[in-house]
């Protein structure tokens, strides 16, 4: 939160009334605008961070219940996470990974950060909610965008007989 007295020019810019040292440099632009010497701070959003605003935006609309849970898939470096969560009881009823065993083994060493990698927990998480008579889940994508490897294992998922 910018401190009073502070102004916003422009996207991520903050502008303050702060004399600074002869020494800065300052935009002829930005110094008739204010009428003094300013000091400029950029704020600077990571990837992490804007994933984590996607995410709470997300989850403030989707919610898991008993009838519905939730699909919620984490997407790391080298991995895939989903699991399915009942919210109201905060207990979480199937999950599936690239670290499993099973999944591990058809890998074949290449890792868990490809679409196969995905399509392959994306139908173990299905099978494994059948399995539990979970056929109505709403998804989660967990502030990642809906392309790639979060897209394959939803749309494996939905082969297999979920539905979202």
């Amino acid at each position: 939160m910018p401190a009073p007295g502070t102004f916003v020019l422009s996207g991520q810019a903050l502008v303050s009334r702060h004399s600074l040292s002869a020494l800065t440099p300052v935009p002829a632009r930005l110094h008739r605008l204010a009428g003094s010497v300013l000091r400029i701070e950029a704020a600077v959003v990571t990837r992490k961070q804007k994933t984590q605003k996607r995410h709470k935006a997300i989850r403030n609309k989707v919610n898991g219940s008993s009838e519905q849970p939730r699909l919620a898939v984490y997407r790391s470096n080298n991995h895939i996470y989903a699991q399915v969560v009942d919210d109201e009881q905060q207990h979480t009823l199937v999950a599936a990974s690239t670290l499993m065993p099973e999944i591990r083994g058809q890998l074949n060493g290449t890792g868990g950060a490809n679409k196969e990698a995905a399509v392959m927990v994306g139908k173990k998480i299905a099978e494994l909610c059948l399995q539990k008579n979970i056929e109505k889940v709403c998804f989660d994508r967990g502030g990642n965008i809906y392309h790639g490897r979060v897209q394959a294992l939803a749309e494996a998922a939905r082969e297999v007989g979920l539905v979202f």
